[in-house]
């Protein structure tokens, strides 16, 4: 493979459709509905001229991942932004046994029937999803089998989620030991490889949600953290302090973000895609579109700054 076999996206003439795009091993990271950015991350991808070619995904990474993998993401994107608040709680089969506090089935039962299903190694690109082995305390990579078995495994988020099991390994979310799956691409046969991190520098603290001061999440925010806050200890008569619900989420993803920055560090892509890690909260479905746009922008503004670092003999 020579560089002259590539097409420079940006700088190509129009009689170039005969050269091949340079080609990306993508891994996209875990965040909830952060990882709807992913949907944006991944158009813009392919608008500046890229063709990806393999993808690993954690968690939501997998999930959006695998949807891209089937040539799906469009149904998959349509659907999602037609969700309204209480329609993402209507996704919820709460339970009380199980090891986590929701079934699971429904959401992937749902994503079925909108989707379909497919075996991994059939999908037209490489795939990997990554999830954590609890028994043996390990990071798993599934690259086989049912497309949504990996995924409902990859978001499993412990105590969240109940486990998924195949064959007869206890699963669980994959960002417990990998939020950003690199590794799984590193000898995939790619021009480049890129991540998209939902883990980034957290941007300002949004306003505190007190009695005095409601803001636009407060429906569905009472309805989930008051349905867990019920479940775990929380400070009450003390409304300006976050409740239990709040402090888990604001623990795991700083948790999260430093196991992400050691991981980079030991495997660098060539161009990581970064989204503040407070953009959203995990379970903000509802604002779809948002995200997905917040993706598309993030995208397009690290690929021009890395465009732009590069010498001549280093672009695409």
């Amino acid at each position: 493979m020579t560089r002259n076999d590539i097409v420079d996206p940006h700088t190509a003439p129009a009689s170039a459709d005969a050269v091949r795009k340079p080609t990306v091993a993508l891994a996209l990271g875990a965040g909830g509905a952060k990882g709807l950015a992913h949907i944006g991350a991944i158009e813009e991808i392919e608008a500046q001229g890229y063709q990806i070619v393999s993808i690993a995904g954690t968690s939501m990474g997998a999930l959006i991942g695998g949807v891209y993998a089937m040539g799906k993401l469009d149904v998959y994107r349509d659907w999602a932004v037609t969700l309204a608040r209480f329609d993402v709680f209507k996704l919820l089969d709460w339970t009380f046994s199980g090891g986590g506090l929701i079934k699971g089935e429904r959401i992937i039962g749902t994503l079925r029937e909108l989707i379909g299903d497919i075996c991994i190694e059939e999908l037209p690109l490489a795939f990997t999803a990554v999830a954590t082995d609890l028994d043996r305390e390990r990071e798993v990579w599934l690259t086989r089998g049912s497309l949504f078995d990996a995924i409902r495994a990859s978001i499993a988020i412990p105590t969240v989620f109940r486990p998924h099991t195949i064959d007869g390994r206890r699963l669980v979310d994959g960002a417990l030991l990998n939020p950003v799956p690199v590794t799984p691409l590193i000898r995939d046969p790619a021009d480049y490889l890129f991540a998209v991190s939902m883990d980034g520098v957290a941007q300002m603290a949004p306003a505190v949600v007190t009695e005095d001061n409601p803001t636009e999440d407060t429906g569905l925010t009472q309805r989930i953290g008051g349905f867990i806050g019920r479940l775990l200890p929380s400070s009450e008569g003390k409304p300006r302090e976050p409740g239990a619900w709040d402090l888990l989420n604001q623990s795991m993803d700083l948790m999260q973000a430093n196991l992400s920055r050691l991981r980079l560090a030991a495997y660098e892509p060539d161009l990581l895609i970064q989204l503040p890690r407070n953009v959203a909260s995990a379970y903000e479905f509802y604002r779809a579109g948002e995200l997905i746009e917040r993706g598309r922008e993030q995208a397009r503004e690290a690929l021009a700054s890395w465009l732009k670092s590069r010498t001549p003999l280093q672009r695409p």
